[in-house]
């Protein structure tokens, strides 16, 4: 008797809950067209959404700006023959309006920023970039900041103004053969590129930045070895580029550089790589991984696409917002995590013997 009012009860509770998944199934049919939808799921339901159409979605997604390179300006006081970020314009945003759209970035998932050029340091002898290097980690509180810089207008004042702010400083050395950086262009006045870099190492030790080089390879240097010079200043980061041509900045009729007998084959670089192998802070990059994984927003905020061969802007994230404007960037997401465009960017998180 017990077991047959116990059997009853079970099939009147099944019943329940069968009615109330068919009553909250109907609910979720008729909240479809708002684009809503539960944030749980019951046993036994399925996504009603068709697989593709979800792919789809998900493929047609902003990405999220987590590193971005800004290009506030184009100026420079070096002339080297491979720039694909030419003196164009002499555009600058006013600091405000910089400020504005840097905090858009950071509310849109930003978490790196790194200012470059032309000459960053150019630009009101340093206040410029200085007062956006503050900016980005006092009052935004990005994990990193980092500048690109050929160093040469770079004083210790600043360091002592701003060097608590910025996590890795990028100088670009090319060669560490002086003849060679005048060929290139790496050059101003009398002053030694090579000497000037070991002095930049010095400062950057006492103020607690992270010591990183670019280079880039080329017909002038791809034979060269620096393995012992590398190791001697012992960077976090030695970021070897691939010669790269970007139709508009460094080749073609409306370029202001002729970068085409700078440029070197893959097998090339990959011997150059191959002789600086045991180099152990060696991060290469050839063409093919650099041209879309980089986030590069120009002078007036607008990100550029690379994918053509040359660098076809966006319109303003100032004018139209960074989910808008990024979605026409070109940029390759997937990419930018393949070739190790995330790492340990901020200095509280680097072990490093200051």
């Amino acid at each position: 008797m017990q077991l047959a009012v116990l059997g009853r009860l079970l099939s009147v509770g099944r019943a329940v809950l069968a009615a109330l998944r068919g009553s909250l199934g109907a609910l979720c049919w008729s909240l479809a067209p708002l684009s809503l939808s539960l944030p749980l799921s019951l046993p036994g339901w399925r996504d009603s959404a068709p697989r593709p159409e979800r792919e789809r979605e998900r493929e047609d997604a902003a990405p999220t700006p987590t590193s971005v390179n800004y290009h506030f300006t184009r100026q420079c006081n070096y002339k080297c023959g491979f720039c694909f970020h030419t003196a164009k314009t002499s555009f600058v945003l006013p600091l405000e309006e910089a400020k504005r759209g840097l905090a858009m970035l950071k509310e849109a998932g930003m978490e790196k920023i790194n200012f470059s050029g032309g000459e960053p340091f150019l630009q009101d002898r340093g206040e410029f970039v200085g007062k956006l290097v503050q900016f980005c980690k006092q009052e935004l509180e990005l994990p990193s900041v980092s500048i690109v810089s050929n160093g040469s207008l770079i004083r210790k004042q600043w360091f002592e103004k701003y060097g608590e702010y910025l996590d890795i400083l990028a100088i670009s050395c090319d060669s560490f053969d002086e003849d060679v950086n005048i060929l290139i262009g790496r050059r101003q006045g009398k002053k030694n590129h090579v000497e000037n870099l070991h002095k930049l190492r010095e400062w950057c030790r006492e103020h607690a930045v992270a010591f990183k080089i670019n280079s880039v390879i080329n017909r002038f240097n791809v034979e060269e070895d620096m393995n012992e010079q590398i190791k001697a200043l012992n960077p976090v980061r030695w970021k070897v580029f691939q010669c790269l041509l970007i139709e508009g900045e460094n080749s073609g009729e409306d370029a202001l550089r002729e970068a085409e007998k700078f440029v070197i084959s893959d097998e090339d670089f990959d011997r150059f790589l191959d002789r600086h192998k045991d180099v152990s802070c060696l991060v290469p990059e050839s063409n093919q991984k650099m041209r879309d994984s980089y986030l590069i927003l120009d002078e007036y905020m607008r990100f550029l696409n690379c994918r053509n061969g040359r660098k076809e802007p966006s319109k303003s994230i100032l004018d139209v917002g960074v989910e808008a404007a990024i979605k026409f960037s070109g940029f390759d997401e997937k990419m930018f995590f393949r070739r190790g465009g995330k790492y340990v960017w901020s200095k509280a998180d680097m072990k490093l013997d200051w």
